[in-house]
């Protein structure tokens, strides 16, 4: 067996290249809104965003968020090679901001309603990666 398949056979694990830009700014205090601005591509930044807006009561603001994190970090696992599924760990760090979007997104989505689309990302979740589900909760 190649070490890049998972022991079921099914496609490699996905590891996004590493974007320290966004991470190091958040962890220095850099306003989210301003790390987003300067690194629009970064689903850190807008997964970030989506959590102070829920946190705040501001769900549909949450929603638009984490949606922007979701397809930015969808165009990035394209770029990785991801085929639309397999394996997303949340063990490399780099994978992270994708995964809290996608979080943010069920989350969201369920606070207003969208139940098939709670239920699907929860789902995406759980199959990308069962410990970022189990850690985000």
């Amino acid at each position: 067996m190649a070490i890049h398949e998972n022991l079921l056979g099914g496609p490699p694990p996905t590891h996004l290249p590493d974007d320290p830009g966004p991470r190091e700014a958040l962890a220095a205090g850099t306003a989210p809104a301003e790390v987003a601005a300067r690194f629009p591509t970064s689903s850190l930044a807008w997964a970030q965003l989506a959590d102070e807006a829920y946190e705040r009561g501001s769900v549909v603001e949450s929603y638009a968020y984490a949606r922007t994190g979701y397809h930015r970090g969808l165009d990035a696992l394209r770029r990785s090679g991801w085929k639309g599924h397999g394996p997303v760990p949340w063990e490399h760090e780099a994978n992270r901001g994708f995964l809290r979007a996608l979080h943010a997104l069920a989350r969201a989505a369920g606070a207003i309603g969208e139940t098939e689309e709670h239920a699907r990302c929860s789902q995406f979740l759980k199959d990308s990666s069962p410990t970022a589900a189990q850690t985000l909760g």
